[in-house]
């Protein structure tokens, strides 16, 4: 999708301007300043909620977004097995359907491009909440707002990407967004099994975003503004020894802490295994929580501006 300055779906990172996320930010920034100016905005109108994959966060900030502006939610959380998919229905026409009693679907899907092949046949907007190993855009503006947030700034910041960076859709969208922003550096911290994807590093060399690949987080902990930890995902292995093989090649806690900047942030999309020692909770670089609280209002602002 192009660039724009106009929303009518959210598929992807890319899409969005400078502009446009500026505005978003200085949206959500009103919400959570003055949430009661917004109650009602929104009455009347409905949104739906596909979730073919299981979520916790997506699903109930996008719900508890939607009602806190004043309309209404609907949808199933399982819709691989509760909606007309298990008898064989396309995502397509199950769409076609939907728009016809939603003003916004919010659709996450365990096939990279659903979201779009769904914006190609609906006549409202639809939000990608995630499809498959692809993107997550939505995750990947609250991660950006809670970067602005908790450092005051984007510009000129300095990111280590850590965890399975192949699947991990949220690294990848929030990649592409940062890639807007002037004087960026990424650090791809993964095993080779799962290293960052090759149209992504191309993207960052055509908009000159310097970005270093290794193994070792040690090295770079001393080095980064912000640590963005993910799971290695075993639900995209089809080979369990080849999960087996990365499991738990990534921790921080205690020990590895005590090498980050004393100002800089870790950050995860949540939910978390065993990369992020509970020790960790505590301590006040730990935005992970802080993070996932930010959705609220993201999400909120995005669908003021698509819907209102």
């Amino acid at each position: 999708m192009v660039v724009t300055s106009r929303l009518r779906h959210v598929i992807e990172s890319q899409q969005f301007s400078r502009s446009v996320l500026e505005d978003l930010i200085a949206r959500a920034d009103e919400m959570k300043r003055e949430p009661h100016r917004f109650i009602g905005r929104l009455a009347g109108q409905v949104m739906a909620a596909l979730f073919y994959e299981p979520s916790t966060r997506t699903r109930l900030s996008f719900e508890a977004a939607m009602l806190r502006l004043g309309g209404q939610t609907m949808g199933t959380d399982n819709a691989r097995e509760f909606s007309s998919a298990a008898k064989g229905e396309t995502l397509e026409d199950t769409i076609r359907i939907v728009s016809g009693y939603a003003d916004v679907i919010v659709v996450r899907h365990n096939e990279e491009g659903a979201a779009r092949r769904a914006a190609a046949v609906s006549s409202v907007p639809i939000i990608n909440a995630g499809d498959g190993p692809g993107q997550h855009p939505t995750q990947a503006l609250l991660d950006l707002y809670t970067i602005r947030d908790e450092l005051k700034q984007i510009d000129g910041v300095r990111v280590a990407m850590v965890g399975d960076l192949a699947n991990g859709r949220t690294v990848r969208s929030l990649t592409y967004l940062l890639s807007k922003f002037k004087d960026v550096k990424v650090w791809f911290v993964a095993p080779p099994q799962v290293a960052m994807r090759d149209d992504l590093k191309a993207h960052l060399d055509e908009h000159r975003v310097p970005w270093i690949e290794t193994q070792d987080l040690e090295a770079v902990l001393p080095e980064v503004d912000v640590v963005y930890m993910t799971r290695i995902q075993k639900e995209r292995f089809a080979d369990p020894d080849a999960f087996n093989a990365v499991k738990g090649v990534y921790r921080i806690d205690q020990g590895t802490l005590a090498l980050m900047r004393k100002y800089a942030i870790l950050m995860h999309p949540l939910p978390r295994v065993d990369e992020i020692a509970p020790e960790v909770d505590a301590d006040p670089r730990a935005a992970y929580f802080r993070q996932a609280r930010n959705g609220l209002h993201i999400r909120m602002a995005l669908l003021d501006r698509l819907l209102s």
